[in-house]
């Protein structure tokens, strides 16, 4: 007769086929998670370039339109000032002549 293997003996080889196979199978969840943190971290270091690639574009957007105000408001203010000195210097000789008037007057 053949070495036939009692039941025991064929449980244990079933025991001990199935913990390689569950070591093989840690080790291959292992590597999956370690490849997906570094997937994950990978995406995280391109969305934060590309957020702060957006982020400077729109700074500069805006700095250049509040430039572009902050020049037609300068603009505005020295048209006005302008005016103002025209408008002054037209009154100016009536504005004496009211004074010269009053003060003598008296």
């Amino acid at each position: 007769m053949g070495e036939e293997k009692t039941i025991l003996q064929q449980i244990r080889e079933k025991e001990l086929l199935l913990n390689i196979q569950i070591e093989d199978s840690r080790r291959e969840a292992a590597e999956i998670l370690a490849n997906a943190r570094k997937e994950a971290a990978g995406m995280v270091e391109t969305s934060e370039r590309e957020g702060e690639t957006a982020a400077k574009k729109y700074y500069e957007r805006e700095m250049e339109r509040l430039k572009a105000e902050t020049d037609q408001l300068r603009a505005e203010g020295l048209r006005q000032t302008t005016m103002a000195r025209e408008v002054g210097e037209r009154n100016l000789l009536k504005a004496i002549e009211k004074i010269v008037k009053s003060v003598s007057m008296e």
